[in-house]
């Protein structure tokens, strides 16, 4: 998994690797680390609450600044937070290369490797259910979560991170472009539909018209395979939508996303001992680009919360302009220091991502039990979430600096 991958530095090409065995492995990879710990740092951050304090405070623009880019966009368009899936995603497709690399140095088996990459994805999908079902009163089989979408790809992005690069692109171009075609297909929900039988609230103004209209919320292919999928589970009640228009299907285009850090990953490699600063922004600028033309035009929208292959292609380019900017400042300018807390979050991202679903409510309840809330209203009621989640983003950062320092690292 992305969070204990040996992030190292290219030593040859990967496609055709199987046939590669390097003596030592190279260092670890700083600039991916940080850029992993950004993304886990964005996510734990939500204990700040930004939008509590938004709204104590409602003619500052400053605030809303922040509340904003720490929440998802209704539906189309991006917020700061909103790169954090993606971001996550697509790391794990740069780790591919490198830890399939290290495992042909050790003298793994492609039969051993393909089981393990087939064991990661179950781990993974029965963590993401895990932790969707905390507050319920059975398990809750849902599988939007970002651990469950990666697990539900991942194998699929183990097995092509052992193809050529044109057999790469090819499948990326046939996913997205299938995918897209299958949703185009599907009937569009008319000017009667009952978007309130499907949770859309009334007076909701971020559906489409027209052809776009293919991508509006709980309206969809999606939501249509998800209403016969999730269904087949044990349920409380039956799934009738999520209310947040996400859906299983967007593990597809989410491969995607995994396929796009692949390459990532094995530029890193072939670049050796450069660092393909150029690449990754011009991959970037033409993947934005790409994504933005799909959407202004109207022939797919960029949704994240659905994971349209317009989205796929914008974040995607989003990544490898977040790629080029660490790398550029840690491996090209040898700005290192200043990384240290990312690295001691990145290095550990899947501790960080259990510990921020796990420990928050529990944290402060404790330090609203132990120490009161006088305290943490020192600068004003408004600003009290703020210093509470802060002072439980201390605790967790100590947490990781403590596993860092003695090694632990929660491996899949």
């Amino acid at each position: 998994m992305a969070a204990t991958l040996d992030f190292t530095k290219p030593d040859a090409n990967l496609s055709g690797s199987a046939r590669e065995k390097s003596v030592a492995p190279p260092p670890r990879n700083i600039a991916v680390d940080a850029y992993r710990g950004l993304v886990m740092l964005l996510m734990m951050g939500e204990v700040m609450q930004f939008a509590a304090v938004s709204r104590a405070y409602p003619g500052s623009l400053f605030w809303h600044v922040l509340a904003f880019n720490q929440t998802h966009v209704p539906w189309a368009g991006m917020s700061l937070h909103d790169t954090i899936q993606p971001g996550f995603t697509f790391l794990v497709g740069v780790a591919l290369p490198y830890s399939i690399a290290s495992r042909i140095r050790k003298g793994e088996s492609l039969a051993h490797q393909v089981a393990h990459a087939i064991w990661r994805s179950f781990v993974l999908v029965i963590l993401g259910i895990f932790l969707r079902s905390l507050d319920s009163t059975q398990t809750y089989f849902t599988f939007e979560d970002t651990l469950t979408q990666i697990g539900l790809g991942y194998s699929f992005a183990f097995l092509l991170a052992h193809a050529r690069p044109r057999w790469q692109w090819t499948a990326l171009g046939t996913l997205l472009f299938g995918y897209w075609l299958a949703w185009a297909m599907y009937p569009a929900p008319g000017a009667n539909f009952n978007y309130a039988a499907v949770g859309v609230p009334a007076g909701w103004t971020h559906n489409f018209t027209g052809f776009a209209s293919h991508w509006n919320m709980n309206s969809n292919l999606g939501q249509a395979f998800d209403v016969w999928f999730l269904n087949l589970f044990p349920r409380t009640s039956p799934f009738v939508f999520n209310s947040g228009g996400y859906l299983t299907l967007s593990f597809i285009p989410t491969l995607g996303t995994m396929l796009l850090g692949i390459r990532a990953g094995e530029w890193f490699r072939s670049a050796a001992p450069r660092i393909p600063i150029r690449k990754f922004l011009a991959a970037g600028a033409l993947l934005m680009a790409a994504g933005l033309l799909l959407h202004w035009t109207g022939i797919c929208p960029i949704v994240k919360r659905i994971w349209t292959p317009a989205w796929t292609l914008f974040s995607g380019g989003v990544c490898f302009c977040f790629l080029a900017a660490f790398s550029w400042l840690i491996d090209v300018k040898g700005y290192r220091r200043w990384s240290f807390p990312l690295v001691v979050v990145g290095m550990n991202s899947i501790a960080a991502y259990m510990i921020a679903h796990l420990w928050e409510e529990f944290l402060i309840r404790n330090l609203h039990i132990n120490f009161g809330y006088r305290i943490f209203r020192v600068f004003g009621t408004g600003l009290e979430p703020l210093v509470t989640g802060a002072t439980v983003m201390v605790l967790y950062w100590l947490s990781l600096h403590w596993m860092y320092r003695k090694r632990l690292f929660l491996r899949i």
